[in-house]
């Protein structure tokens, strides 16, 4: 009888079709050719993996960092998938103790994938027994307390850790020293994208025409994720007032319904901007006072949204707070305030 998996833990075979049954993963690719975009870090990972397995041992530890939804963990199932590995699944917040960390330690087999997404939210306290994991494979840990606590020692197989987060200055330079490669995902540009969309309609069964996929594709704000959410969302609209088939004016109308404007800016960014220009005159501001104004966390303004606005030039982060630019008056329909003039 098999015990019960770890809290918050999920045990996947990369080598399977669909390793979580779920849209997203049906959508996911299962190896490095069929990964679009990325080049310089796909190049970099199929050196690793080619020569661990010419030498037959562990992939050495790999950390992917960069904004979410861009295919960290799409590419440590391709990492499993490419080695023939098993690859487990976890996220920092969820490993609160040694403890939980040596249940999934423990229970790998020799070459087998670690994934941790959000490696930057592990305790500190528990942080530390990786760095032997990592280097040694042997963790230390402490049982009971007080006379009778003691310090039992556990070899555990040679195994891979794929770290990943969306905020790598939160990692710790100890933690970060010890992945061989640390390479950056970067933002899809809309040919890419262009072709992401298009495999992804082929694997749904939905008839899409170019000009439907660049309407798609220009409006994903540079992330597949959001690419795949908008086409389950299109298709949707599509079978119920369009024929089935997705073209530019569809696409546009389906996005529409969701205040996604042509340049891929939803309802939460233009409220921003508008918040800036009209109550702070552009700025400088806080993000904890713009999330204050448009009652949203900023945790969630920084990591989700204020990326692709700095990215595409509706703001500027300073030392004194979010400017606003004239890209970012212009997308809400506003003119910069006489002080802002001179700087733009």
């Amino acid at each position: 009888m098999q015990s019960e998996p770890d809290k918050g833990v999920n045990f996947i075979t990369s080598t399977l079709k669909a390793p979580v049954g779920a849209a997203e993963a049906a959508l996911r690719p299962l190896s490095f050719a069929e990964f679009s975009g990325q080049p310089k870090t796909i190049e970099r990972l199929q050196v690793m993996t080619g020569a661990a397995k010419r030498r037959g041992d562990a992939l050495n530890h790999i950390l992917f960092s960069g904004p979410p939804g861009l295919g960290k963990t799409t590419l440590a199932f391709i990492l499993g998938h490419e080695l023939g590995k098993n690859v487990r699944v976890t996220s920092g917040p969820v490993i609160e103790k040694a403890g939980d960390l040596a249940g999934l330690l423990t229970n790998l087999e020799e070459g087998d994938i670690l994934f941790i997404d959000e490696i930057h939210r592990i305790p500190k306290t528990v942080e530390e027994y990786l760095y032997t994991a990592m280097e040694d494979f042997r963790l230390d840990i402490m049982i009971d307390q007080g006379p009778n606590a003691r310090s039992v020692r556990l070899t555990i197989p040679r195994f891979t850790l794929v770290g990943a987060t969306t905020r790598s200055g939160l990692l710790t330079a100890p933690l970060r020293s010890r992945f061989t490669l640390q390479t950056r995902l970067d933002y899809y540009d809309a040919a890419t994208l262009s072709g992401i969309v298009r495999r992804s309609c082929r694997l749904l069964g939905v008839e899409i025409d170019d000009a439907g996929e660049r309407e798609i594709a220009a409006r994903s704000r540079g992330t597949p994720r959001i690419a795949n959410n908008l086409i389950h969302f299109v298709r949707d609209f599509a079978q119920e007032r369009a024929n089935g088939r997705i073209t530019r004016d569809t696409a546009s109308a389906a996005l529409a319904l969701l205040e996604i404007d042509a340049a891929g800016l939803d309802e939460m960014d233009k409220r921003m901007l508008r918040t800036m220009a009209e109550n702070y005159r552009g700025g400088p501001v806080g993000m904890s006072t713009i999330a204050v104004a448009v009652g949203e966390e900023a945790e969630t303004l920084e990591e989700v949204h204020e990326p692709f606005l700095i990215q595409e030039g509706y703001l500027q982060r300073t030392p004194q707070g979010r400017l606003l630019t004239a890209k970012g008056y212009s997308a809400v329909g506003l003119k910069p305030s006489g002080s802002q003039d001179s700087l733009f």
